[in-house]
């Protein structure tokens, strides 16, 4: 047996699933970076991380809820940049 995942782990998922993970990683992603600006030590990395914040909305609305490939292209992203930031507070 193989433990490979599939090209597509999303293959048998219905896009209106693939949407629900979309916006729920979004909102993952758009509370650390909340926290992060509300924990900065400074005026300057509070602004950058709440520009941060701002721009995942603007990216979240431009997405087409029909898009699979945009959508999951994003969640790895935003999964990846999760992961990132769990790591850096090692």
């Amino acid at each position: 047996m193989s433990s490979a995942q599939p090209a597509d782990r999303y293959e048998n998922v219905p896009t209106a699933a693939v949407y629900d993970t979309f916006a729920e990683t979004a909102t993952r992603l758009t509370g650390r970076y909340t926290r992060l600006s509300d924990a900065a030590p400074s005026a300057a990395e509070r602004e950058q991380w709440w520009q941060k914040v701002l721009e995942l909305r603007a990216t979240k609305q431009a997405v087409p809820a029909h898009d699979r490939a945009q959508l999951i292209a994003h969640i790895d992203a935003w999964e990846a940049e999760l992961a990132r930031l769990r790591d850096d507070r090692g």
